[in-house]
């Protein structure tokens, strides 16, 4: 791996899909998700108060407690945003060797939530950057809230390990980090040794990743203070969008 970088790689908005180009992956800060996007650190910052609502994931294979979680689909044709009908998160175990090969019934994002034009604002700028990188076609979209906090002592963003999630593009927007240290992202090649760690801080900056060409991860996070007691107040925030061409990963398909 190369030198560690504390701070994200961060490039400037024109430079997004050139970057995603030459090395797989792109860090973008908040003020240029929201000139891309078209949207307001107002409209962002309500949106990221639902988070404070997400139900317990109930399938973690590590007996786990410190992953909270909604999921929604859609389909994106043309600009055009569908959601479609709540269903199953699947991924077979080549690509998520922890939690592969099942069916798992998240509750669903609150529709005032999926309502919100900030929202849809963010799946459809993310279509358009997999469109700039793989070519204009419709893309079957997945939604997922995350909130991993230290109701076990530590938490544990990606339990899977260093993986690729088996689709086009991969977006994870760091929502928001209290209390915590620890949660720092390491990119891989998927060819080669060659990699990157750094920390997501900036409330809505973005890494984009070419799931195709790279492997990511996160470390566990901790409490920043070991006197903590409450460990639900220390978490670290995530709005994870992926994006496939052909359809959606399926049991069977």
């Amino acid at each position: 791996m190369n030198a560690f970088l504390s701070m994200p790689p961060v490039v400037e908005p024109a430079a997004c899909t050139s970057t995603l180009q030459q090395q797989g992956f792109a860090v973008l800060d908040a003020a240029s998700v929201q000139t891309l996007a078209g949207c307001t650190p107002h409209h962002l910052h309500n949106l990221s108060q639902s988070w404070a609502d997400l139900p317990p994931d109930h399938y973690l294979k590590d007996g786990g407690h410190y992953r909270r979680r909604r999921h929604a689909s859609y389909v994106l044709a043309l600009g055009q945003l569908q959601a479609v009908p709540h269903r199953a998160h699947w991924q077979p175990l080549e690509y998520n060797a922890l939690h592969g090969g099942m069916q798992r019934w998240f509750e669903p994002v609150v529709p005032a939530v999926a309502a919100q034009p900030v929202w849809q604002q963010l799946l459809v700028w993310a279509g358009a950057v997999c469109s700039a990188l793989k070519g204009q076609q419709p893309w079957f979209i997945e939604v997922h809230q995350f909130r991993i906090d230290t109701t076990d002592g530590i938490g544990r963003p990606t339990p899977e390990g260093a993986h690729r999630d088996g689709v086009d593009m991969v977006a994870v927007f760091m929502v928001n980090r209290q209390g915590i240290k620890g949660g720092e992202t390491r990119v891989f090649a998927a060819d080669s040794a060659h990699g990157q760690r750094f920390t997501l801080l900036e409330p809505w900056s973005v890494l984009l990743l070419d799931d195709a060409r790279v492997i990511h991860e996160s470390t566990q996070i901790q409490p920043l203070l070991p006197t903590h007691t409450d460990l639900q107040t220390c978490f670290r925030d995530t709005l994870v969008i992926t994006l496939r061409a052909g359809g959606f990963q399926d049991d069977g398909a």
